[in-house]
């Protein structure tokens, strides 16, 4: 394993970082406001973090492709949280719900090895079988383990009822997004990866209003822990737009960030909410961090000829 991490590793952990904030911010006005409601605030939120990024993409003229592909992303990630927000109303239960929306990182991998054609070493194999129990470990939802059988009599109950498709249209457009964001940055940078990603935000968020769907008046402080969420969730994208214009594969990215998330998010609300951590938590963290260790491992390039001393 080579003794510096590469740069996309540290994008991935500040993905998970970023977005680890925004699951506790975002668990404070959630019950107030509904899911269009939402998307307005994060969109407001990610506008405030442009000045990051202008200064670097006035320089550089971007590809038309990858604007579109950056416009596909916003719209993906867009579909995805209302689904699951729908999910929910339409009767899903959270300990149904939660977990398997939480697995998307499996359709991002199966789109990075049989579309991008991405290579992974057998320990790379072994962080995904650690990090994808782990996600399902971390979802706050312990039915699975504490009641398998009711777990997955949830499901036949589910039938043909729309929230049990809802569930699964959220975990396979977030798994898409997260593909998509690779195939962006393969034709412009993050910075413009990332204008593209908002502009197609805002213009969605637009849409809600002009229909009703978004509530515009809200108490000042739903005001600023919305956008406080959505600046959060912004810098989230944008690092992971960052590890995948690093050369980040797209498998080993999405699972990471996808695994530490939660992790961030725990620990960030036992310090800060007062929770308490369970022991199924505890080694769902555990699972979580060996993965993320073990994705990161890449051989070393091997140079034909040794430099003369």
């Amino acid at each position: 394993m080579k003794n510096k991490p590469e740069a996309w590793m540290l994008y991935s952990v500040a993905a998970a970082f970023f977005w680890g904030c925004w699951g506790v911010v975002a668990k404070l006005i959630s019950a107030d406001v509904s899911p269009f409601t939402n998307h307005l605030l994060f969109s407001v939120g990610m506008l405030l973090t442009l000045p990051l990024v202008l200064k670097k993409v006035r320089r550089t003229t971007p590809n038309r492709k990858g604007i579109r592909w950056g416009l596909v992303a916003g719209v993906l990630a867009v579909i995805g949280n209302v689904a699951v927000y729908q999910a929910f109303t339409a009767g899903g239960l959270a300990a149904i719900v939660i977990p398997v929306t939480n697995l998307y990182p499996l359709v991002t991998i199966a789109i990075a090895l049989l579309v991008f054609r991405e290579k992974l070493n057998w320990i790379n194999g072994i962080g995904i079988l650690l990090a994808i129990p782990a996600v399902v470990m971390l979802s706050g939802e312990s039915l699975l383990f504490d009641n398998p059988e009711a777990f997955f009599r949830g499901f036949g109950a589910g039938g043909t009822q729309s929230w049990l498709l809802y569930s699964f249209v959220a975990l396979f457009f977030w798994g898409v997004f997260s593909a998509a964001q690779k195939e962006t940055t393969n034709h412009i940078s993050a910075e413009w990866a990332y204008i593209s990603f908002i502009g197609s935000s805002v213009g969605i968020a637009l849409v809600f209003v002009a229909f009703g769907w978004a509530e515009v008046a809200m108490s000042f402080q739903t005001l600023m822990l919305g956008a406080l969420a959505g600046m959060l969730n912004g810098l989230g994208v944008l690092a992971s737009f960052a590890a995948y214009s690093a050369e980040g594969k797209a498998a080993k990215v999405t699972t990471i960030a996808g695994a530490l998330q939660p992790v961030f998010t725990i620990v960030l609300a036992i310090l800060f909410l007062n929770e308490s951590l369970s022991g199924l938590e505890s080694l769902g963290i555990v699972l979580a961090v060996i993965g993320a260790l073990t994705l990161s491992y890449e051989k070393e390039t091997v140079l034909a000829e040794s430099q003369p001393v």
